[in-house]
């Protein structure tokens, strides 16, 4: 359920600024991650984007605020803050759990004028309707930390810092929970377009898992994928904005539109 009464402050983060900006990017983190991964994405696209990056509780600024262990509720408050933003045509990037994410707040939002998504980007994610039966959640913090180093997506000097790690594994683990135990809605479809992208060295996203995202979209389907893993993105950081800059073209408004 989508609730009013949230503070959009506390989720939303600009690492950029841009002067009356015709379209908007919002970026949804991975399990774990926090808004200033997309620190690149709005250098790149800020001059003419309003580039927005979510901020999830229990981590860096947000680290006393309690956990949400569960994707719908996640869903239902993100939904409610990119409701209170005003419109522009907008496209999501989501990235591995954060894919499920904008995939979920499309859903509740596209028959939301005007906070509705016209194209949706999901990245290193298989289908919602593909199902592992994955527990990292349930491991103790040396199987969640051996977890993280399969995926390589946290920096080294990380784990070398258990002063740092002991206070990022309480997000992770809830991060992890959350997206382990979604159970997406059977014919679940978004009507606007989709871009899968994926690396295809990704334990947590084969190409037939990620070809199946072609199910839950009535809109234009493309996939596109990349040499790499799980963070293949970090590797192909200009190949990916370009994905996202052509999506960004599709929905800008056209002379006069906006």
């Amino acid at each position: 359920m989508i609730t009013e009464d949230i503070d959009p402050g506390l989720w939303i983060r600009r690492y950029a600024k841009t002067s009356g900006p015709g379209r908007r990017l919002v970026c949804f983190p991975h399990a774990g991650g926090s808004a200033s991964f997309f620190h690149p994405l709005a250098q790149r696209f800020a001059a003419d984007t309003d580039v927005v990056s979510l901020q999830y509780p229990g981590r860096q600024d947000r680290r006393r605020e309690p956990l949400i262990t569960d994707i719908g509720t996640y869903a239902d408050r993100l939904a409610s803050v990119l409701m209170s933003m005003p419109g522009l045509p907008t496209v999501f990037f989501g990235h591995s759990m954060g894919a499920v994410l904008a995939f979920e707040v499309a859903r509740r939002l596209q028959d939301r004028e005007p906070a509705v998504p016209r194209s949706l980007i999901v990245s290193g994610r298989r289908a919602p309707s593909t199902c592992r039966d994955e527990q990292v959640h349930r491991r103790d913090d040396q199987g969640i930390i051996a977890e993280l180093k399969l995926l390589n997506g946290t920096g080294a000097q990380l784990f070398g810092d258990d002063e740092v790690m002991r206070m990022a594994l309480p997000a992770i683990r809830g991060d992890y929970r959350a997206i382990e135990t979604y159970a997406c809605a059977p014919g679940a479809t978004v009507r606007c377009a989709t871009t899968v992208l994926v690396g295809r060295a990704d334990p947590k996203a084969t190409l037939e898992e990620s070809e199946a995202w072609r199910d839950h979209t009535t809109g234009d389907f493309r996939l596109k994928s990349f040499p790499g893993g799980h963070f293949y993105l970090s590797e192909h950081q200009s190949a990916v904005n370009a994905e996202i800059a052509a999506e960004l073209e599709k929905v800008s408004p056209l002379p006069g539109q906006a």
